[in-house]
């Protein structure tokens, strides 16, 4: 029996609840799989935060690497400050632990409204690669003569060879495992940002001509690619980009593919502790009322035994899923009117892996 020791952060708001129906999900693939998941709960978020001032110590973040991987629920609290938890604890985590690509899978389920007129589960279905641990928001730059009229402020995009290969090389192996149109589309603005930009293009090239003979290479200008991922989503198998454009294409993804309530993500170390979760937020205004929409936790979990390497495992909840939602049980995917509760959606997703 294959045994895995996973850290869960249920955070704020309604992390800790979606973060529970997730679980309901991985106990009945573990079971099904002959897995042992064994889990240790921490408690870094808003309220510790507000009791002792410290977002994530070293020390918690050496006790989170000694597990095989990170399940969150959301990081928000309304009592602080926009920004302190989220650089404080997630990139804090992400930088630390190498986390240095975001995965964001886009996929359509049935019975889930897009915002995109004549789609479905058919048109989309790609996986956009985000290079998660530089560019921009690495923090390089600064201000000066700040609060005058002559306040200047730079916040610089860097980005060395070894950082690009290594995302683009993750996005290429990407492509060929899930083996559909084996297509690679890096998405960027070499037109304007012609350093950065050229370097992204050149090892796009030169990485796929050496080793991805079998991959399809193709280009776009982020403009343009927000454009072609609302008109022709179906065009797309892989996107890979860096951080500060993955960051805005991602969400809208999770718009044509049904909203936040579905959306899964992971912070990949391929070599490391990776950290997986839903990317709708702590929704802190349901919190307790058993109305939040615990599906993309559930994916997330899916995607968490992916890469622990059963995919098995992973495809069955992926199926559930999909079941669940077939079943038409579940009405929207909109907190309250899911036509039911929380917990209601976790058991029956979980009796359906």
């Amino acid at each position: 029996m294959k045994s895995y020791n996973i850290a869960l952060m249920g955070g704020d708001g309604t992390g800790p609840e979606v973060l529970r129906e997730g679980i309901k999900s991985l106990n009945a693939a573990a079971s099904k799989f002959n897995l042992k998941l064994n889990y240790t709960d921490y408690d870094f978020g808003g309220e510790r935060y507000l009791k002792t001032g410290e977002t994530i110590t070293q020390s918690g973040i050496d006790e989170l690497a000694k597990n095989d991987a990170i399940f969150l629920g959301a990081i928000g609290h309304p009592d602080v400050k926009p920004g302190i938890l989220e650089v404080g604890i997630l990139l804090k985590l992400r930088f630390t632990l190498d986390q240095y690509i975001n995965l964001r899978p886009v996929k359509l389920y049935p019975n889930v409204e897009t915002p995109l007129k004549d789609k479905g589960p058919e048109h989309i279905d790609f996986v956009v690669v985000r290079e998660n641990s530089g560019g921009i928001y690495t923090g390089m730059g600064g201000a000066t003569q700040v609060g005058t009229p002559l306040e200047i402020a730079t916040q610089v995009m860097c980005y060395s060879r070894p950082v690009v290969e290594r995302c683009i090389r993750y996005a290429y192996d990407l492509t060929r495992k899930r083996n559909k149109k084996k297509t690679l589309t890096l998405a960027h603005k070499n037109n304007v940002l012609t350093h950065v930009g050229d370097l992204w293009v050149r090892v796009h090239e030169e990485v796929g001509n050496a080793d991805y003979k079998d991959i399809k290479q193709d280009y776009n200008h982020i403009d343009a690619c927000t454009m072609w991922m609302v008109k022709s989503p179906e065009f797309y198998d892989v996107i890979v980009t860096e951080n500060l454009f993955g960051d805005i294409i991602t969400d809208l993804g999770a718009m044509i593919q049904g909203g936040m309530g579905i959306a899964a993500g992971g912070n990949i170390n391929p070599n490391g502790v990776s950290m997986f979760e839903p990317i709708g937020g702590s929704a802190p205004k349901y919190t307790g009322q058993n109305v939040i929409n615990p599906l993309a936790a559930i994916c997330a979990g899916a995607m968490m035994l992916d890469t622990l390497g059963e995919t098995e495992a992973a495809a069955a909840i992926d199926k559930a899923v999909t079941s669940a939602l077939e079943s038409g049980k579940i009405k929207s995917l909109s907190a309250g009117k899911m036509g039911m509760g929380t917990t209601e959606v976790g058991d029956l997703v979980a009796s359906l892996v």
